[in-house]
């Protein structure tokens, strides 16, 4: 039943109050004044208190005081002569959590410590759950200050059914606090369904959203359910929601405030209960402004939006995740690798990172594989971050590989200039999609 200590200075009540608790399952511990009360707290840590309110040396609401020093959250009931209800009033506003006149009914006073040493234990319970949590996202966000509000949101969010937008550079992370925010929900028995609408040729968005029927279209030779079918109970996840054309926009909201889909060909809607998360890399309040993004649907969606500080930013997080990308990649290559210069941690910092942690990721793998030795140094990683700002020579590379890198540079540079859409992309740099999609995954661009 837990352990309360019993704080008054008359010893046969405490013997009486002792031997009662005892019989019910409580551990008992004894004061016979406020000094000595805190001296058993200190020792026994107990579950609730039950405390005199008129004692010598020191008085009840002046214990409790010191008591809450110790333990902020230990509940403490007060008992007081039935002429002095007053001051257990005042016990109450100082933070006392219930009063009982002396002689104590016992019926009620035992009810009234097991519902405190609930509470106590459900409060101790939140607390370690909070503690792991914000342990298990520091872990996989960062620990700078700059993330610090970010873990705060994804704390506030999870637990309801609010529809989120994340927002943020590519390489942020947004995939990642989407999963969180799944993990952490009610719905983290249910599926999580990740869809990256930039994957998707344009007339394909709908029937892969939505699903259809057999015979709908030329081709669709089977029922197929579309990804909002497939999420239900549980979680879909839209990346580059800015892609998301104007036709498919509107589609969308429908299906929100409806909570129905409607394939395509087929007249009867399906119902559906899911959480709606996107994730976009831009500023979704100014694509709303430009009439890029549909107000009435940003309003649907962006109940909630948490924005991702890019790498620049978070200076302070490159250390940890360097040391934390080394040691994944060192067990995904077998490789001994056992420390990173001061030297390479002051160049990563330098570096302006504008594919952020995935960026910083790849370098790093790269880095564990080039390693001659058990060290990864300053010259590494001025290579790997071809010499800029380092006064360091670039590595002569076969054509083979220069071509690569130039292939990569120049499709990283038509994706951020339309925006990230890749049908664009593909168009600009006149190649068909296949090709462009396959040398994005090659090149692990966009990932």
């Amino acid at each position: 039943m837990g352990k309360v200590l019993i704080v008054d200075d008359e010893g046969d009540l405490r013997s009486i109050v002792r031997d009662v608790l005892k019989d019910e399952g409580f551990q008992c511990s004894e004061a016979a004044d406020g000094m000595k009360a805190m001296r058993a707290f200190r020792s026994d840590m107990p579950d609730a208190v039950l405390l005199d309110l008129n004692m010598p040396y020191l008085n009840g609401i002046d214990t409790m005081k010191e008591l809450h020093k110790i333990d902020r959250t230990v509940p403490v009931i007060v008992l007081t002569a039935y002429g002095d209800i007053p001051t257990a009033v005042e016990a109450i506003k100082a933070g006392a959590y219930d009063f009982m006149a002396k002689p104590p009914e016992f019926d009620r006073l035992i009810l009234t410590l097991k519902r405190a040493v609930e509470r106590r234990l459900l409060e101790q319970e939140v607390e370690r759950a909070n503690d792991a949590f914000k342990s298990s996202l520091e872990h996989i966000l960062g620990r700078g200050s700059a993330i610090k509000g970010v873990i705060s949101q994804i704390k506030q969010v999870a637990h309801t059914d609010f529809s989120v937008i994340i927002q943020g550079e590519t390489g942020t992370g947004k995939s990642v606090v989407a999963g969180a925010i799944q993990d952490l929900s009610r719905r983290a028995g249910g599926p999580f369904v990740s869809v990256d609408i930039s994957l998707i040729p344009d007339h394909l968005v709908e029937s892969e959203l939505f699903g259809y029927r057999k015979g709908a279209f030329t081709g669709a030779d089977r029922d197929k359910e579309g990804y909002f079918e497939t999420a239900h109970r549980g979680s879909i996840f839209i990346d580059e929601l800015e892609n998301m054309s104007s036709q498919v926009q509107a589609k969308l909201l429908s299906v929100i405030e409806r909570k129905k889909v409607f394939p395509l060909g087929c007249t009867t809607p399906v119902d559906i209960d899911i959480r709606l998360i996107a994730a976009t890399n831009k500023d979704i309040r100014t694509s709303v402004r430009s009439r890029e993004f549909r107000e009435d649907l940003f309003y649907r969606l962006g109940e909630f939006i948490i924005t991702l500080p890019p790498l620049r930013e978070r200076i302070e997080d490159i250390p940890f995740f360097t040391r934390k990308f080394v040691f994944e990649a060192s067990v995904e290559l077998n490789k001994q690798i056992r420390e990173i210069s001061n030297d390479a941690l002051a160049a990563l910092a330098k570096y302006p990172w504008p594919g952020n942690l995935r960026e910083l990721k790849n370098v790093m793998r790269r880095a564990v594989l080039a390693a001659d030795g058990d060290t990864i140094d300053h010259g590494c990683v001025a290579c790997l971050l071809n010499g800029e700002g380092f006064g360091q020579e670039v590595p002569f590379l076969s054509l083979r590989e220069a071509v690569k890198q130039l292939e990569r540079k120049m499709i990283a540079q038509a994706l951020i200039k339309t925006g990230g859409n890749k049908s664009r992309a593909a168009e600009l740099l006149d190649m068909s999609y296949k090709n462009l999609f396959d040398k994005v995954k090659e090149y692990n661009i966009n990932g």
